[in-house]
């Protein structure tokens, strides 16, 4: 496992800022965009069990990993199981069909935020009635939506993911479409206006929310990171994901 290299980062300071500033932004959303409070996943990718266990002390319960691998050896880290009993693990990396299997079985899976195909949610599907037969609830995921249309990005386009998510709503009992997700493109200059791959998964939501029938609550939107997680919220965001305000840089992984 990753072991502590770098100056050591007061983590249970920057989840007090970040929940701060979280706050402050929530008072900030126009009153028509109906949602949650939003949740906070802490993204402790390269981050040694230790930063884990430090932010779960502090109260942090969902946390965020974007490489398979790294999931699976934190999820079963053995001082990880001992001393975070309540933790809820999220995939927000893009999954091959190949290691869903390896996925699917580990302990405290919370939620797949990256689901963008029919194929992957079929295999999922199937996956997850055969490795959690005894699973009281269907396995959560957000579609993830590929609002700034890059080649390097997973995610579906913005036009067709409405039909992904009533094709699982509709079709697929072991699974439970959550929401949207998207990455969007790093570093928009926010002198220039609002976000545009903010505008689009919500616009997304919307067609969602209108074509099922559900109000704007029912429909989670995972969007905004730690550069601009509190303009996310102001628009309309349901779940965050922040990783170095809360645990400090991270060393490029090789």
């Amino acid at each position: 496992m990753l072991r502590r290299t770098m100056a050591e980062f007061d983590i249970k300071a920057g989840l007090q800022h970040v929940l701060n500033q979280m706050e402050l932004a929530l008072q900030k959303r126009p009153k028509e965009i109906n949602g949650p409070k939003p949740l906070l996943l802490a993204v402790s990718k390269t981050k040694p069990a230790e930063c884990i266990i430090e932010a779960y002390n502090a109260g942090q319960r969902h946390f965020g990993e974007n490489y398979v691998q790294e999931l699976v050896e934190k999820s079963q880290h053995p001082d990880i199981l001992a001393q975070c009993p309540e933790i809820k693990w999220h995939l927000i990396g893009h999954l091959q069909s190949n290691k869903i299997n390896k996925v699917l079985k580990l302990p405290n899976l919370h939620m797949i935020q990256t689901v963008d195909s029919e194929k992957l949610a079929n295999s999922l599907d199937t996956a997850w009635s055969k490795l959690q037969p005894e699973a009281k609830e269907p396995l959560r995921v957000l579609i993830q939506i590929n609002t700034s249309q890059e080649d390097v990005k997973s995610g579906i386009d913005a036009e067709t993911a409405p039909s992904l998510y009533q094709y699982i709503r509709t079709n697929l009992k072991n699974l439970q479409a959550v929401g949207v997700m998207t990455i969007g493109a790093y570093g928009f200059d926010y002198s220039k206006g609002p976000n545009p791959d903010f505008i689009s998964l919500m616009k997304v939501h919307s067609t969602i929310c209108q074509a099922n029938n559900l109000s704007g609550e029912e429909v989670a939107v995972s969007m905004g990171m730690s550069n601009d997680y509190d303009r996310a919220i102001e628009m309309g965001s349901t779940i965050v994901r922040v990783g170095t305000s809360i645990f400090g840089y991270r060393a490029a992984k090789a």
